[in-house]
């Protein structure tokens, strides 16, 4: 079968998890003390040309990319954590944390969309820049 090559563009995700814990300082309510999470994080990278295999870019080296960032909050207390010791540790903080850290790795024509933070199954924010 023969694929017409030009036009469109593909978009890859995966997602990963880590545990960590925080506290939301100047919050009126339970979750201004410290209290933890099993963190999901999900990235969409996005492309239009494919490699000589036929891949946008390898599954392995994005799950590799977004590990590296996430391993330095796992098990730990957000709020400890650079920038996370000036800035609150809220999802949505997170979420760019992680999108510019990660968008560092990608080489040039790979365009990292988004990245979404759940801290629970129903509560989820996704940044996009």
């Amino acid at each position: 079968m023969h694929l017409h090559v030009g036009g469109g563009h593909y978009e890859l995700t995966v997602k990963d998890h880590f545990d960590a814990a925080h506290a939301l300082p100047g919050y009126d309510g339970p979750c201004q003390y410290l209290h933890g999470h099993t963190w999901d994080v999900e990235i969409t990278i996005a492309g239009q040309h494919l490699d000589e295999v036929g891949m946008l870019y390898d599954f392995k080296d994005i799950k590799r990319a977004l590990h590296g960032v996430l391993e330095n909050f796992d098990h730990r207390c957000l709020n400890d954590v650079p920038p996370f010791d000036e800035i609150n540790p809220t999802a949505e903080h997170l979420a760019r944390v992680v999108f510019y850290e990660l968008e560092k790795t990608f080489p040039a024509h790979i365009s990292l969309k988004e990245v979404a933070v759940w801290e629970s199954p129903i509560a989820k924010v996704t940044y996009r820049p």
